[in-house]
């Protein structure tokens, strides 16, 4: 009998780093920058516009990015209008710190304004790195129908560069929430879901949000291992393919510009199962805390994508992605292997052996049409072409959506969009519960799950500098999740909307105001009125009003 040696799989990782670091010649670094930071939706505009290229369809973007297309824009300060101009210098001072040096070589603020005039707690630069500090503090309060809910929310966001090609980043923010009508599940919102610490605590909800990441970065690329949000994709109120609906989550991401007009993106991603493994759930020997030492089942995913740009402003982007269960798959940290293919193969086409995967695609077009910026994103989970047309055989559990936005329209700086989501029974869903497209037990996908469609028509405007004004009217229709029995052999399919649940218009307003660099103030009004059709036919109108204030984001 032959004893096979275990798969170490730090040498493999480690492998995999080396042969990037020994391609690197350039002085590079990234620090990912948090997608809501205000500085995005601005050179969207921007691009919309056909003033500059901003590959944002994957998020995070890194700063020193963010910082080239905005001095890309300052070389092309006539066509920008008196508020623009001013956003730009403003933004301008919030990323130039780390990456642009002064007259001394050597910088160091300590709670004052930094060379650019950028107010900090600590803002450190010389002898070939970089430290920056900031806290994160915010305090809200939500009313409305059932709600009386208070916010507190505290922490620290902590950045900077090692020599010419390292960055390093942390944010870790404490939230609190007491009252009556706080949300302890977050599933039925596109707001981020929530691990909760105390579950025995009945009087107030806390929880917490830790991000961090570790970049090497050269010329054409960057490699990066942290534990943050992966976005892929566009829309207005959810994504289809990756959104930030599930808590942060660990991950090794790779991006590689081949050529200037074909990029490339990998991601292995550590999920959580939310299933307990009994093979190695033990007795402790006690009965403190029941008892039992818990272990769950692992659960990851890799996905890869390539991006190619056809034109200026006109990008289409294809990916796959897999979800698979029990230990670390060494093939799947290839960034270039075909997935489903070795899939096939590891598991000898056995589907209970087998994996999870998807396909996905994206198509992008900016100022194509003067100012407005067209998308459309498919995201396969399932589809037999051989039965696509076949009424009675047909399995098209995939999901899309479309939508369209223009700038400046009837008036400067307003903006109107339209956008249509429709996901099918069935997707994101797998009869193995440990491959399933969560984490945490929230949808790595769009917050609505499947079985539901979506409209939505968006207004932006920004009348002053830092000033966002944001309104939508929603309307969406959701369906029951079904039984795999259903997914697996129901023929034909149950239809789309089958076992509908509810109906929900919804029209809501949001302001935002930048006083300061990172500082934050906010309003937002909710109506809903919901039909509900399962278990009994009802009617639910509900109202929320939000006020906060925060620093950071």
């Amino acid at each position: 009998m032959t004893i096979k040696k275990p798969v170490n799989i730090f040498k493999y990782i480690l492998i995999f780093f080396s042969v990037f670091l020994l391609s690197s010649a350039i002085n590079a670094q990234t620090v990912w920058e948090n997608p809501k930071a205000a500085v995005y939706p601005f050179l969207q505009r921007m691009a919309d516009k056909g003033l500059i290229e901003f590959n944002d369809l994957i998020q995070p973007v890194g700063r020193k990015d963010i910082l080239i297309l905005l001095e890309e824009l300052n070389s092309k300060k006539n066509n920008l209008s008196k508020t623009e101009i001013k956003e730009l210098f403003f933004y301008y001072a919030e990323y130039a710190a780390s990456f642009r040096q002064d007259k001394d070589s050597s910088q160091v603020s300590l709670i004052k304004n930094d060379a650019f005039r950028r107010w900090r707690v600590l803002g450190a630069k010389g002898e070939g790195a970089s430290l920056y500090a900031d806290p994160l503090f915010s305090l809200g309060y939500i009313g409305g129908s059932g709600k009386a809910v208070k916010q507190y929310g505290s922490g620290v966001d902590l950045w900077g560069t090692i020599g010419k090609h390292w960055g390093f980043q942390v944010y870790i923010k404490d939230f609190t929430e007491s009252g009556t009508g706080y949300d302890t599940v977050t599933q039925h919102t596109p707001q981020t879901g929530i691990i909760r610490k105390d579950i025995t605590n009945y009087t107030s909800l806390n929880y917490s949000e830790t991000r961090a990441s570790l970049s090497y970065s050269w010329k054409k690329g960057v490699i990066s291992i942290g534990q943050d949000h992966l976005l892929w994709g566009y829309g207005q109120n959810g994504l289809i393919v990756l959104s930030d609906k599930s808590p942060v989550f660990p991950y090794i991401r790779l991006d590689y510009q081949l050529f200037k007009w074909l990029s490339f993106n990998y991601d292995h991603i550590w999920l959580n199962s939310n299933i307990i493994d009994s093979n190695r759930t033990y007795n402790t020997g006690n009965t403190v805390y029941g008892g039992q030492r818990t272990f769950y089942q692992p659960k990851f995913m890799a996905m890869h994508s390539i991006s190619i740009r056809f034109t200026r402003g006109l990008t289409g982007a294809v990916g796959e992605s897999i979800i698979y269960n029990n230990r670390i798959q060494v093939p799947y940290l290839i960034p270039v292997l075909f997935f489903k293919l070795y899939d096939y193969q590891s598991s000898n086409s056995n589907n209970m052996s087998g994996s999870n995967g998807q396909f996905f695609f994206n198509l992008s077009s900016r100022n194509q049409l003067p100012k407005t910026h067209l998308y459309g994103t498919l995201f396969i989970d399932e589809l037999s072409l051989t039965d696509i047309f076949n009424q009675k055989k047909k399995r098209n559990q995939i999901g899309y959506t479309a939508g369209i936005e223009r700038q400046d329209c009837l008036i400067p700086y307003l903006s109107l969009g339209l956008e249509y989501t429709r996901v099918n029974p069935f997707v994101y869903s797998n009869f193995i519960p440990s491959e399933d497209y969560t984490s945490h037990g929230y949808n790595l996908g769009d917050w609505m799950g499947n079985n539901f469609d979506r409209v939505i028509a968006v207004a932006k405007y920004h009348p002053f500098p830092k000033l966002y004004l944001n309104a939508h009217y929603q309307y969406s229709r959701k369906g029951g999740a079904g039984n795999v029995l259903q997914q697996y052999f129901a023929q034909p399919q149950p239809p789309f909307l089958f076992n509908l649940q509810n109906k929900t218009t919804e029209i809501a307003f949001q302001l935002n105001y930048e006083w300061m660099h990172r500082l934050y103030l906010n309003f937002t009004f909710t109506g809903q009125q919901i039909q509900y059709y399962a278990p009994a036919v009802s009617n639910q109108s509900i109202q929320t009003a939000q006020l906060g204030i925060s620093y950071g984001l």
